[in-house]
């Protein structure tokens, strides 16, 4: 991702509909974990790490850009510079790792996911987000820097490989799906932008509905994948 798209991320993450929701869904996730030692890769300026903060853990996040890690330190957030194929951390060190929106960046997502499981210890907790479908792909995608976009058994079998098992794998954004498809099918760059408070709660409250709903077997926009280390 440009060092433009960052800074745009970080202004927009802190209200848009897109990222408090998905904050919401990590923070319902870590309810049932026991806070220890995070890991959050591809974090951007730390949003989520700042709710693995706020639950009581030890977090530290990461990013490729050196951008973003800036951003992060100054708002506080312990950040480090890493390329998730080859990250800098002991093995078996953390019991928490998260990459929201970082497989889809990489070439050699088998490779990252290999360094995700290095660094889990025994019965740790990986929770992963990426796009799905490649029906959805638009110059958004291309604008953001993705190379692919997964499917449900894609992003299993990446997972599996690796060495995790997995706990739970759903669909996000299902309600908002074919707004979604028309409006990357006009797409001519990354749809990161700040919205009108009127449309932003709108689709707050859509996506919130969602929550609520037996969908997330449907298809969607986003995946969420929940997995433990043997």
């Amino acid at each position: 991702m440009e060092s433009t798209e960052i800074r745009r991320l970080v202004e927009l993450e802190d209200t848009h509909w897109w990222y408090r929701e998905r904050r919401a869904i990590l923070r319902k996730e870590l309810r049932s974990l026991r806070p220890g030692r995070a890991l959050d890769i591809g974090a951007a300026g730390g949003g989520n790490t700042r709710v693995m903060l706020a639950a009581g853990w030890e977090a530290t996040a990461t990013d490729f850009s050196e951008v973003a890690v800036e951003v992060a330190r100054e708002r506080g957030i312990d950040a480090v510079w890493a390329d998730a194929r080859e990250l800098p951390f002991d093995d078996a060190s953390k019991d928490l790792v998260t990459a929201f929106d970082v497989l889809e960046h990489i070439e050699e997502d088998d490779r990252a996911a290999a360094e995700i499981v290095r660094v889990m210890r025994p019965g740790g907790t990986a929770l992963i987000a990426v796009p799905c479908d490649m029906r959805l792909w638009s110059q958004h995608d291309v604008a953001v820097g993705h190379v692919r976009r997964y499917t449900r058994q894609e992003l299993v079998d990446v997972i599996v490989r690796a060495g995790l098992v997995i706990e739970r794998v759903w669909s996000w954004n299902v309600l908002l799906r074919p707004v979604v498809a028309v409006r990357r099918r006009r797409s001519t760059g990354s749809d990161l932008e700040e919205l009108s408070p009127l449309v932003n709660t709108g689709l707050s409250m859509i996506v919130a509905v969602e929550r609520h709903l037996p969908v997330k077997s449907l298809p969607g926009v986003t995946l969420f994948l929940r997995a433990r280390k043997p």
